[in-house]
């Protein structure tokens, strides 16, 4: 699924927006991703999309307080992740509601330990999908990566 949406930024990032899921699905296709990827990273950008933040508390985004995670959570996203999504917290980037969806879409992601190229294309594709992609400095630090592969 990572690799969808790296392809989704290439081929869609400059004109503001992905097309449908029909049209998606068949561009997909053509490109050569499985049909189960296919519907696993439609399935993520639609929950990704819908921000249900009824499982947390209504206070949570002003709240201050430190975040302790599972051991799940500590298995599932590395140790330089882990202090990625603290440094957007405390920056302001992200308040704690938003921390939480964010790992809510790392941990679903279901493709092992979550890398920091991995979060930053997560917190990327976030900010592009509620058009908030504003901050060219946010948008050139996210786009940073260590994995040559995935450099334009």
């Amino acid at each position: 699924m990572f690799d969808i949406l790296v392809y989704l930024f290439e081929n869609y990032f400059d004109s503001g927006s992905y097309p449908d899921s029909a049209t998606l699905t068949r561009k997909l296709t053509m490109a050569g991703f499985d049909n189960d990827d296919i519907n696993q990273a439609l399935d993520w950008l639609s929950d990704l999309a819908r921000h249900d933040t009824g499982n947390y508390p209504a206070t949570l985004a002003q709240n201050s307080s430190f975040r302790c995670y599972t051991p799940f959570e500590i298995e599932r996203i590395d140790t330089e992740g882990r202090g990625f999504i603290a440094f957007l917290e405390q920056a302001g980037m992200l308040n704690p509601l938003q921390r939480e969806l964010l790992i809510d879409r790392v941990l679903a992601m279901d493709e092992g330990t979550a890398s920091l190229e991995k979060i930053k294309l997560i917190v990327l594709t976030e900010l592009w999908i509620q058009n908030q992609l504003t901050d060219h400095s946010i948008l050139e630090k996210l786009l940073i990566v260590s994995d040559s592969h995935y450099r334009h």
